[in-house]
């Protein structure tokens, strides 16, 4: 696997799969990769800790991060290129060109210029990279509707993958954010997962989820229409950490 810090040294030809990634890397972006792999002639994946999508400052400082390790993983999972590069590269002095996705939801709302910070990182890999493909999983499913719908906007020529959320044996789904939760804050986030679950065929799932969270308050919870797939979405925050979590009530993905 080859590591590339500057655009310039990214010379890509062929079918190319795109894994965008903020490292801390885990099993749900193994499985990215893995498809990605299976898809395509070449796999080259980010590792870019993006602070434009970041609202709070103490959270983009307390992002983890472990280079050797992610790009170990990565490398192991048949990742051709491995791009990382510096804030600089991505936003050199004197930038100021944004893209504004416009509708995101609730989870744009909780978290105003998230999704600006997204959009504008992930537009700027498409075209450095030029990918067929770029990889996403489910459970940002907030992110992959704005960036289908950046997509289709613009006209850029990439095929936005979104695949299952990867879980952990007790139903959690995973994220770089479960390591900040102690023993009896990571049975306590176990409501989110089943209370989405429950409300699966319900009348009324956001009722239905909102009255099974067994006392967690949540930022919110939404239904997001994927294309072929309806989820239902929800974000709360066990002690200090915030959790996303959705599950597929309509279509498939």
């Amino acid at each position: 696997m080859r590591i590339a810090r500057r655009i310039d040294e990214l010379e890509l030809a062929g079918n190319v799969g795109l894994v965008p990634t903020m490292g801390a890397l885990h099993d749900g972006h193994r499985a990215l990769f893995r498809a990605a792999r299976a898809e395509s002639e070449l796999v080259v994946a980010s590792l870019f800790v993006n602070p434009a999508q970041f609202d709070e400052q103490t959270d983009l400082a307390a992002y983890p991060r472990d280079e050797a390790r992610d790009a170990a993983l990565a490398e192991a999972e048949g990742v051709d290129v491995l791009f990382a590069p510096a804030a600089e590269e991505i936003y050199p002095p004197g930038f100021s060109t944004w893209i504004d996705p416009g509708d995101v939801g609730a989870e744009g709302a909780a978290r105003p210029g998230h999704f600006r910070g997204v959009a504008t990182v992930c537009v700027k890999l498409f075209n450095i990279v030029r990918p067929q493909r770029a990889y996403f999983g489910q459970k940002d499913a907030q992110q992959a509707a704005v960036l289908r719908r950046v997509v289709h906007d613009l006209n850029l020529p990439v095929q936005i993958r979104v695949l299952p959320t990867v879980r952990d044996a007790d139903g959690l789904a995973l994220s770089s954010r479960n390591v900040r939760l102690s023993p009896a804050e990571r049975e306590q986030a176990l409501a989110l997962p089943r209370a989405l679950r429950a409300a699966v065929g319900t009348a009324d799932p956001v009722a239905a989820a909102r009255a099974a969270l067994n006392g967690l308050d949540p930022d919110y919870i939404e239904l997001v229409d994927l294309g072929d797939a309806t989820v239902l979405a929800a974000a709360v925050r066990v002690g200090s950490t915030r959790l996303i979590d959705n599950v597929i009530v309509e279509g498939d993905l």
